[in-house]
């Protein structure tokens, strides 16, 4: 149905910021709800953000209030803005539709 490739991940330091992109290919990417996920070395896949077609957005409670995310569906990209970067931050982070995910981007903070 959909292809999802991320990008934009980095090394930064504490306090800093990054967005992340997630390109999507396919005519039916703005009827999916879409979500960012990140897996930290030795834990378990975590749940970040997510977002509806119409734009509604939902939020773990560990990024609320520094992480944005959105969606373009005329250029067929989700976002993730993070600002206030902190190490528990660090992470792979990967796009999903439910149904597809993308290669995952490494996020590095460094203190």
């Amino acid at each position: 149905q959909v292809q999802l490739v991320e990008s934009g991940g980095g090394l930064v330091q504490a306090g800093g910021s990054l967005r992340l992109s997630c390109a999507a290919s396919g005519s039916i990417f703005r009827y999916l709800a879409m979500a960012w996920y990140r897996q930290a070395p030795g834990q378990q896949r975590e749940w970040v953000a997510d977002i509806t077609p119409a734009g509604s957005t939902n939020y773990a409670d560990s990024v609320r209030r520094r992480f944005t995310i959105s969606r373009d569906g005329a250029r067929n990209m989700v976002y993730l803005q993070m600002n206030n970067l902190n190490a528990e931050d660090t992470a792979v982070y990967y796009c999903s539709s439910g149904a597809e995910w993308g290669q995952g981007t490494q996020v590095t903070v460094s203190s």
